[in-house]
């Protein structure tokens, strides 16, 4: 059984060090009988206190200002005394008296969960999730200048308003680096991340209230573009006479028959490619995104522009399968390409994923959970997402079941 605390707050005057008959007030904590003296910055006359009755004599104004500051001092000791108890933590003379000055409870802000969140999930975090992190980071503290006009803010600030301010500055926000205002779902993920950093502040119990209670994400659904097997053969068939072009039209390609994201190509090296379970060459890996595995079984194309790559001078060394390339300068030289097959869509290598899911796989009849395995995905309503079914397969797909329908509507007449 604990033992119980007894506690008692007493007002006195330091009579070792009197000036000009003046001694400085104090007021003394004694929690089970250790002490804690607070100067409370006041001198009166020696002969105006009262010992008995700690508090000063008369009634003057003077004497009605300082025992009403005394009675001030001591209800807000004893609301320490309280909170501390009903936060069921040590009670002591000190503990008391650093609640009493606020030193017990530090006030973070914005800078310390986000120092706290960069060096706890550093290890955690794939290295670019981290940078969309920073990019975060960064839209916050360009925000906290502009609207609050400082470099940082206290985390029990923040509220509702703040997050709505936050989502109309990147609304009306135009990066440096490029003239395009930030898009609706991006914005959407940032306040994602910043919702993210606040709930950790919060489990911390950093903060006493969660701001974004009553914020509702609004998410734009987008279609994702793929091409069409008559665009897909017209970047397979184009004569390209310089190199760096025709490396990357290959690596794209690669890319439309595997279902292989960018950053795994670039990986790739001889190792991954293995003998699967039908006497054939699979690619097998894990998708550095998520590390979820991939194991997709080799088509020809794939597997001939492998072959094509085998000793080529910029894979020989590392033994990766394909030349390494950096995915800015892949996009760059993939709109160029899309200009000599006079393809208007916004070609970028992420669209080779989407093409695998679509024109290559859905289209020719592969089951969605088949297209879910070979895309890395957990969840087959992530594929979804991916590989909307185009309509030449609802076409088809409606055809069939028109000469089914018909062919049960004869056999029922010829009975």
């Amino acid at each position: 059984m604990l033992a119980s605390t007894t506690f008692s707050i007493l007002f006195w005057i330091n009579t070792s060090r009197v000036k000009n008959n003046k001694a400085k007030l104090y007021v003394r904590i004694t929690v089970n009988q250790k002490r804690a003296n607070i100067s409370l910055q006041h001198a009166i006359e020696i002969d105006s206190w009262d010992n008995n009755k700690s508090q000063v004599k008369g009634n003057s104004l003077n004497a009605k200002f300082i025992n009403n500051y005394l009675e001030h001092v001591r209800l807000k000791l004893f609301q320490c005394y309280q909170e501390l108890k009903l936060e069921n933590k040590m009670i002591t003379a000190q503990a008391i008296k650093a609640r009493y000055f606020g030193n017990d409870q530090r006030h973070y802000t914005m800078q310390d969960i986000i120092d706290y969140h960069n060096n706890k999930m550093a290890h955690k975090l794939h290295r670019d999730t981290m940078r969309h992190y920073k990019t975060t980071q960064k839209y916050i503290k360009l925000y906290i200048e502009k609207e609050y006009r400082r470099t940082d803010i206290f985390l029990q600030n923040l509220n509702y308003s703040f997050v709505i301010g936050f989502e109309n500055f990147l609304r009306t926000y135009t990066p440096r680096d490029h003239q395009r205002k930030v898009g609706n779902n991006t914005i959407m993920k940032h306040i994602q991340r910043l919702r993210k950093m606040v709930t950790l502040a919060f489990h911390l119990e950093w903060i006493d209230k969660d701001p974004f209670v009553k914020f509702k994400p609004t998410l734009v659904k987008t279609e994702r573009e793929f091409l069409t097997k008559n665009e897909l053969e017209r970047i397979e068939n184009l004569k390209i006479s310089i190199n760096r072009l025709r490396i990357v039209r290959d690596l794209f390609v690669f890319s439309c028959y595997t279902g292989i994201a960018y950053i795994d190509i670039m990986q790739l090296t001889e190792d991954n490619v293995i003998m699967g379970i039908d006497k054939s060459n699979w690619i097998i890996t894990k998708r550095q995104k998520t590390g979820n595995p991939v194991k997709v079984p080799l088509l020809p194309k794939a597997e001939s522009l492998i072959k094509q790559y085998k000793n080529h001078p910029k894979t020989a060394e590392k033994r990766t399968l394909f030349p390494n390339l950096s995915n800015q300068k892949l996009n760059s030289y993939l709109k160029e390409i899309a200009d000599l097959c006079h393809i208007t869509k916004n070609l970028t290598f992420h669209m080779a994923r989407h093409t695998f899911a679509t024109t290559v796989t859905l289209s020719n009849g592969v089951p969605i959970e088949t297209v879910s395995k070979l895309l890395g995905h957990t969840k087959i309503a992530t594929t979804q997402i991916y590989a909307k079914v185009i309509e030449r397969k609802v076409s088809d797909d409606m055809t069939n079941l028109k000469l089914k329908l018909e062919r049960q509507r004869k056999n029922l007449q010829c009975l």
